[in-house]
C-alpha cells in the first residue's frame, strides 16, 4: 500500500448533492428514496422531535431556573498565581495576564483574590480587588488601580 493508492472504503462516501427523483436510469427515481406513500413520503413531514402526538421528550423533562441575560463573567485570579508568574516591579494589566497565559480571555473583567502570599512589589491594574488582596499588595509596597 502506498499513499498514491489510498482511497475511501467502498460505500463510505456519499454525496449530499445527489439528484433524487430524476428517473429510473438514475438509480433513485420514482419515489426518490422515500418509499411508498405514508406521512414521511410527503412534503411537510413531521418536524424533528415529533413523536406522533405523544408528549415529546423535550416537554416531558422538567425545566429549572433561567439564565440571567445581565449576568457578568468575572475571572478570579489568586495572589499565588501573580507571585509565580510575575517578577518584582512588573505591571500587571489585562494585556500582561493574557500574554503570560494566566487568563485565556477577558470576559467581563478580572478580579484579584487574596489567596496565597505575595512577596513581590507589583503594580496591578484590573477591574476589581478583594479587600484581603488589596491589603496584601499594598503591604509589600505595590499599587492597586481599578480600571
Amino acid at each position: 500500500m502506498e499513499l498514491a493508492n489510498l482511497r475511501p472504503a467502498d460505500g463510505s462516501k456519499q454525496s449530499k448533492n445527489f439528484r433524487r427523483g430524476r428517473g429510473h436510469g438514475s438509480g433513485n427515481g420514482k419515489t426518490a428514496g422515500k418509499g411508498h406513500k405514508g406521512q414521511k413520503a410527503r412534503s411537510g413531514a413531521p418536524r424533528p422531535g415529533f413523536e406522533g402526538g405523544q408528549m415529546p421528550l423535550f416537554r416531558r423533562i422538567p425545566k429549572r431556573g433561567f439564565t440571567d441575560p445581565n449576568s457578568k463573567v468575572i475571572t478570579g485570579i489568586n495572589l499565588s498565581v501573580l507571585e509565580a508568574r510575575f517578577n518584582d516591579g512588573e505591571d500587571v494589566t489585562l494585556l500582561s495576564l493574557l500574554e503570560k497565559n494566566v487568563i485565556k480571555k477577558v470576559n467581563d473583567g478580572v478580579k484579584i483574590l487574596g489567596n496565597g502570599e505575595l512577596t513581590k512589589k507589583l503594580n496591578v491594574k484590573v477591574n476589581a480587588f478583594s479587600a484581603s488582596a488589596k491589603e496584601k499588595i499594598e503591604a509589600v509596597g505595590g499599587t492597586c488601580e481599578v480600571i
